[in-house]
């Protein structure tokens, strides 16, 4: 039987009542789940640049350095310095404005 098949014949014999109890009861009973984060084993690809030390300072403290290694390659200085914006204004992150020219330069040459 297939999915929506399923479903049909769910609401067909319980009611829109009877499924809409059903999900109240499985929302309340559900638990909290927890987990471990992997350790972070990506690396930045080292440099001389000054951003090198300030991307692996300030930015590799609030995420994995693999969402900077993974990042499409080739995008730019413009791209990286859009995506410095966005960790600063978006997710709060702490990085000072004077810092952020070196981080956008270390990344558009390396990535």
């Amino acid at each position: 039987m297939t999915m929506r098949r399923t479903l049909r014949s769910v609401v067909r014999n319980l009611g829109l009542a009877g499924v809409f109890a059903a999900a109240t009861a499985a929302a309340v009973l559900a638990r909290p789940v927890r987990f471990e984060p992997l350790p972070d084993t990506s690396t930045l690809k080292p440099s001389q640049a000054p951003g090198y030390a300030k991307t692996e300072a300030l930015c590799a403290t609030c995420h994995s350095r693999d969402y900077i290694t993974t990042q499409p390659p080739h995008k730019g200085k413009d791209f990286w310095t859009a995506e410095i914006t966005k960790m600063v204004n978006v997710y709060g992150a702490p990085v000072p404005e004077t810092e952020r020219a070196a981080i956008a330069d270390y990344l558009a040459a390396t990535y």
